[in-house]
């Protein structure tokens, strides 16, 4: 009989296609195969050759760009020296994670779906496009789909005699086995502490720490918005950056919660473990050091803050001692109970946290060992950087509107990371925050002579004041246009004084809308409507380029 193994690879940006992936490597292990589930960019694309099933499963991010954790996978993909026939022994199905609302929606499936059938490829089914508009988001293509995709699948490779498909309320084993040192263990010497001197380019896998400088409330105190200019140190750090470049920064939960998490489920917050794969082959979490303290797992990787996936009340129906806690469990992870799901989590943006508190018997009952399963890692967030290295050099700064708002839960919804960033002073001592930097999707011209629109109302104005510094110091007159828009002049002028300096030396032309300072609400838009001479005369004229951020 064929050897019965598949591979499920994932191209993922939010997290989705990664939940998507695993919930199909849980399928397959159910239905007793041997499965891997990896990012594209992790797996070795040149072995593609040797597999004989692979499920791919990716998103689409941007305008019609591939994620992050696919694009060496991507290009190598479409090398043109790739022979026609390279991969005639490969069944595949692909499954696409998509938003209409986008004109390139699905994009990226689509293509690798076509680029696999050119390199000759067998498809077991039409490619899937999940999209996240629909009532019931990209379950309602996924569950059908995977339905048909395992009819076919168990076609070609039965199931072994004497053998059943595990029944989805049997919990299968854990990725990963913990083992708890004895209680009188000793920290590990720096263990736990993040590098401020990188061992290489800083990266996802290596952040750099770097030091807080600033932290400066830009808005008025009565403002209802509070919004931050931070300045940090990279000195050190090898990081270089040009204008409408990113800064990566991983979060981390508040000690509150941290600690209202471990009560729960009854952890000691200052026990430590070490982790070891189930199977072989499967690669530990980065940045988790080993041993590690269950206090350093649920404050800088696990997302107990997260809005939970169908995923995790699955899991957490299979944990649960509770038979009420169970029954309510397996409803919302069910597919008729998505409506009810989407109402109880979504629309409030209840989080992990919240819900456990909803599920008490069920919390004090997870074994530990599922829990980096269960609750998915700690995403970084991009933050534009709003200085330029001619300006200030080994410094970043960056605008950041801290996030608060309500929902129908009585407790405001707080944004992790600026929450986190907001509660940061240098008076705390040597504070430090893991980045790194990325490209952005922004590049302004090379020649300091061409005239350069800007359009950054809010805090989209970052990268602006990025590329003005930078011209700035190159000692271009004249030649940038920005149109800056908030509710009130004494309330949300970021940089006021800045830009007024500027103005006055001849640097920049500044046009401004505050929309709430006047019975008659102006925008940006209006501002532009007004100039419209002088940015034609510049498109058209003068090759200007024009650049929006919001």
């Amino acid at each position: 009989m064929a050897e019965r193994k598949v591979l499920v690879l994932f191209g993922s940006q939010t997290g989705t296609a990664e939940d998507t992936a695993e919930r199909i490597g849980r399928e397959a292990k159910r239905r007793h195969f041997q499965c891997r589930v990896e990012a594209l960019d992790s797996c070795d694309v040149a072995n593609l050759i040797h597999e004989p099933l692979v499920v791919f499963v990716c998103a689409t991010t941007g305008q019609g760009d591939p994620p992050d954790n696919m694009k060496l996978f991507w290009r190598f993909l479409f090398r043109k020296s790739l022979a026609p026939s390279s991969l005639c022994q490969l069944d595949y199905a692909v499954l696409g994670l998509g938003d209409s609302s986008y004109p390139k929606f699905n994009f990226v499936a689509k293509k690798l779906h076509k680029r696999l059938l050119q390199l000759g490829g067998n498809p077991l089914l039409p490619v899937a496009l999940g999209d996240d508009q629909h009532d019931l988001g990209p379950d309602a293509v996924i569950d059908p789909w995977l339905l048909a995709l395992w009819d076919r699948i168990l076609a070609l490779y039965p199931l072994p005699h004497g053998l059943e498909i595990i029944s989805p309320d049997v919990r299968l084993p854990p990725k990963y086995i913990l083992h708890f040192l004895p209680e009188d263990s000793p920290t590990p010497e720096g263990g736990l502490q993040l590098p401020a001197a990188p061992r290489a380019v800083p990266s996802q896998q290596c952040p750099f720490g770097a030091r807080l400088v600033a932290n400066q409330r830009v808005t008025a105190e009565a403002h209802f918005q509070d919004v931050r200019l931070m300045e940090l140190d990279v000195s050190g750090s090898g990081v270089r950056y040009s204008a409408g470049d990113v800064v990566m920064i991983q979060p981390q939960n508040c000690p509150e919660d941290v600690q209202q998490f471990c009560q729960l489920l009854r952890l000691d917050p200052d026990r430590l473990f070490v982790l070891e794969p189930t199977e072989p082959g499967t690669a530990l979490p980065a940045l988790l050091p080993q041993p590690c303290s269950v206090r350093h797992l649920v404050t800088h990787y696990l997302d107990i803050c997260c809005v939970p996936r169908r995923s995790f009340f699955h899991l957490l129906a299979c944990c649960s001692p509770s038979p009420l806690e169970r029954e309510k469990l397996q409803e919302l992870s069910s597919a008729q109970g998505q409506e009810e799901l989407y109402s109880y989590c979504n629309r409030p943006r209840r989080t992990t946290l919240e819900v456990l508190w909803d599920f008490p018997h069920t919390a004090s009952a997870i074994p530990p060992e599922y829990l980096l399963e269960l609750i998915p890692c700690i995403r970084p967030r991009a933050f534009s950087i709003a200085s330029s290295m001619l300006a200030h050099p080994d410094r970043i700064q960056i605008l950041v509107a801290v996030v608060r708002y309500k929902t129908r839960l009585s407790k405001p919804r707080r944004g992790l990371c600026s929450t986190w960033l907001a509660s940061l002073s240098p008076e705390q001592g040597d504070v430090r925050v893991p980045l790194w930097v990325k490209k952005g999707g922004m590049q302004f011209p090379a020649d300091p002579d061409t005239p350069v629109i800007m359009i950054g109302p809010g805090t989209g104005v970052a990268p602006f004041r990025a590329a003005i510094q930078e011209r700035v110091a190159q000692g271009k007159r004249g030649e940038s246009y920005l149109f800056f828009g908030c509710r009130h002049r004494s309330g949300d002028f970021y940089c006021q004084a800045e830009w007024e300096e500027l103005v006055a030396k001849g640097f920049l032309t500044l046009f401004t809308a505050f929309s709430r300072d006047q019975e008659e609400k102006v925008y940006v838009q209006h501002r532009i409507q007004e100039q419209g001479k002088l940015l034609w005369e510049l498109l058209s004229s003068r090759s200007a380029h024009l650049y929006l951020a919001g």
